[in-house]
């Protein structure tokens, strides 16, 4: 697949999708000043539009959208009736339509789903083709104009990692995300291509998704498309923060979100891994993670940073210690530290009264209709 930012000095691209411009490291710099803008084409848009539409997707998706304003941003997620999460999205209305964000291996998936369930809810829903989707730390970034059909610009400003009304936060302490910024602003096919002839004449810096995913994993900041299995509960990713309502009405998965949050621990937790750099092997999502010789878990994402060097994102068990560890890869074993992000106690929020239980002895002894 071809992409409008091929003929960029120094671009690397790869199925369509600019991974970086030359130097990723020196990519990440600009995109944190906001002196640079980053082509997402792995991220597509889906339109919901219609008078039912914001409280369908109340109905049916983990968030609280029914009240969203026109340009607000929030965070879903969709479960399956056990709570793993199936599809994920960030959502921005502008009065008249709910725009979807989502990665683009799961936008016709999350079309045929919500086209099933649509019934006869007055909606009518479109992978969105003429558009595209960049990220920035603002639309101020190279001057974008974004799409704005019906007056309100399409400007998705990720909430994370801040804890949303009716969101819990399990990660303690300072979040590495806390200075981050975000923005993903869709704009039209021709807003797109201006884009890449100013980067093309040097008049715009651009940013592959290699230094947006060094950006999101050094914020501990969950992927739909790494982070997320066929297992996966938001609980252990600690994304009950921005893609939960814990007190908003029924929908399917809600009851396991709820015994997990109140009564229960997830059965994994995601954790912070620091890699040894000496060797200069970035091991591939997918490797196992190893304590003490065992496997614990998986790595899901990693990146170099440009201040933390090679870091990544691990799913583990949830009683695995933080501290040493190892990354198998094809080259050997590379060393690493685990860090908390998740902590083993997460879940079990609620306290519950319980009433001393009462021997059967001092019960046959109780004095009767006491």
């Amino acid at each position: 697949m071809a992409s409008a930012f091929e003929r960029v000095p120094g671009a690397v691209v790869e199925d369509g999708i600019l991974m970086h411009v030359g130097n990723p490291l020196v990519e990440q710099r600009r995109l944190v000043r906001g002196e640079a803008v980053a082509p997402l084409e792995n991220r597509s848009v889906v339109s919901v539009a219609g008078p039912d539409r914001l409280a369908w997707l109340d109905s049916i998706t983990s968030q609280a959208v029914a009240g969203l304003a026109p340009g607000e941003s929030s965070e879903l997620l969709i479960l399956d009736p056990n709570g793993h999460i199936e599809h994920a999205a960030g959502i921005v209305d502008d009065g008249e339509t709910a725009w979807l964000l989502v990665d683009t291996a799961d936008a016709e998936p999350l079309v045929a789903w919500l086209t099933k369930m649509r019934f006869r809810m007055r909606v009518e829903i479109r992978l969105v083709d003429e558009v595209s989707v960049i990220g920035a730390v603002s639309p101020d970034a190279a001057g974008l104009t974004p799409f704005a059909p019906a007056g309100v610009p399409l400007v998705w400003r990720d909430p994370w990692p801040g804890v949303t009304a009716g969101g819990y936060g399990y990660a303690v302490g300072e979040h590495p995300g806390q200075a981050r910024e975000w923005a993903e602003i869709v704009v039209e096919a021709s807003e797109r291509d201006r884009i890449a002839e100013a980067a093309a004449a040097g008049d715009v810096a651009l940013a592959g998704v290699l230094a947006v995913e060094a950006l999101r994993i050094a914020a501990w900041r969950p992927s739909w498309g790494r982070e997320v299995d066929e297992r996966s509960l938001p609980h252990e990713l600690d994304w009950l923060r921005t893609s939960v309502h814990l007190s908003k009405g029924c929908y399917r998965g809600q009851e396991t979100v709820a015994k997990v949050h109140n009564l229960g621990h997830p059965p994994r937790r995601l954790v912070a891994v620091h890699l040894d750099g000496a060797d200069s092997i970035l091991p591939p999502p997918g490797s196992e993670v190893r304590v003490a010789g065992g496997e614990v878990g998986v790595l899901t994402s990693v990146a170099l940073h440009m201040d933390d060097g090679p870091i990544g994102l691990a799913l583990v068990r949830r009683t695995t210690p933080d501290g040493d560890a190892t990354v198998e890869t094809a080259e050997g074993a590379v060393s690493a530290r685990l860090e908390t992000i998740v902590p083993p106690e997460a879940g079990a929020a609620a306290s519950v009264p319980r009433l001393p239980r009462l021997s059967r002895r001092a019960s046959a002894a109780a004095p009767s209709g006491s």
